[in-house]
């Protein structure tokens, strides 16, 4: 069986705010297969989000979109499944909103998305960027620690799901 891959997952500020909204991308997340491995609820900080979004410095849309992120609050999710970035780049649709709304009116961003920038959630794109993102936002997480210590237990499917923290735990 393929060792598991991780992803970072972001569920935005203003899906949070609704929480119907919220409740159904969390029972597509849990539907889809996929292990939450970590989870938190926080204000993405400034520094956190020019640091995330560095890539698009210079872009017209940057202040815009590190404006948003760091507007309310955000979950973000370590995710845990073979082919997590494929499958949850997948079930989140394009980027933009327009098009998952005429393309692929099913997907989270088709369902929920508002618009380029409220576009309901971020997923990783490579296995590089995933290890990248997870460390802006878990620090403390170390990926190969996880994959020695952990990933095991998730991948032949001893955890138990803690509804309450939106959270799958190693039964260790």
């Amino acid at each position: 069986m393929p060792v598991l891959q991780l992803t970072l997952a972001i569920i935005k500020p203003h899906i949070i705010k609704n929480p119907i909204s919220l409740e159904a991308i969390r029972k597509i997340i849990i539907s889809s297969n996929f292990k939450i491995v970590r989870s938190k609820r926080k204000r993405i900080l400034l520094d956190e989000a020019e640091l995330f979004y560095e890539e698009h410095k210079h872009k017209f849309f940057y202040n815009r979109l590190v404006t948003f992120m760091t507007s309310g609050e955000s979950d973000l999710h370590i995710l845990a499944k073979e082919n997590a970035i494929k499958d949850w780049r997948a079930l989140m649709g394009p980027t933009k909103v327009y098009k998952a709304q005429f393309e692929a009116p099913n997907t989270i961003r088709g369902l929920y998305g508002l618009s380029d920038t409220r576009n309901a959630t971020h997923g990783s794109d490579s296995p590089e960027t995933a290890q990248r993102e997870i460390k802006i936002f878990f620090p403390e997480f170390n990926c190969e620690e996880w994959l020695l210590k952990e990933e095991p237990h998730f991948r032949t499917g001893q955890v138990k799901f803690l509804n309450n923290e939106f959270l799958h735990k190693a039964d260790c």
